[in-house]
């Protein structure tokens, strides 16, 4: 019976760290997918990420590591921006994992 209660205890204990690590799997994934999503749909106006480059880039189209530092960058905002028509940017209508996935790319980016 206590080597029950010790398994039992153990795996209580255990739970959380897997969980953890599951989330930061997951959330790795969702990172790797959203560079990628940018790479292919944002480069040509965005610097997408240390060491890119990219088309002329403006004020109007600002490098991703700057929309990351911003203090307002958030994703909640990010995902209201994005969500919004807004010119001159094209209006790319992101699926939900792309959405996701680019928003966590870009604030992956933050200096800390």
């Amino acid at each position: 019976m206590r080597r029950i209660r010790a398994a039992l205890a153990a795996l209580t204990l255990a739970a959380p760290l897997h969980n953890a690590a599951a989330q930061g799997a997951a959330q790795a994934e969702r990172i790797a997918y959203g560079r990628a999503v940018a790479e292919a749909w944002c480069a040509n106006c965005h610097i997408t990420g240390p060491g890119r480059t990219s088309a002329p880039v403006t004020d109007a189209a600002p490098p991703f590591q700057a929309i990351a530092d911003a203090p307002a960058a958030t994703a909640a905002s990010l995902r209201a921006f994005l969500l919004a028509p807004h010119a001159p940017m094209p209006d790319y209508q992101l699926s939900e994992a792309e959405l996701d996935g680019v928003i966590a790319y870009i604030l992956s980016l933050r200096r800390r």
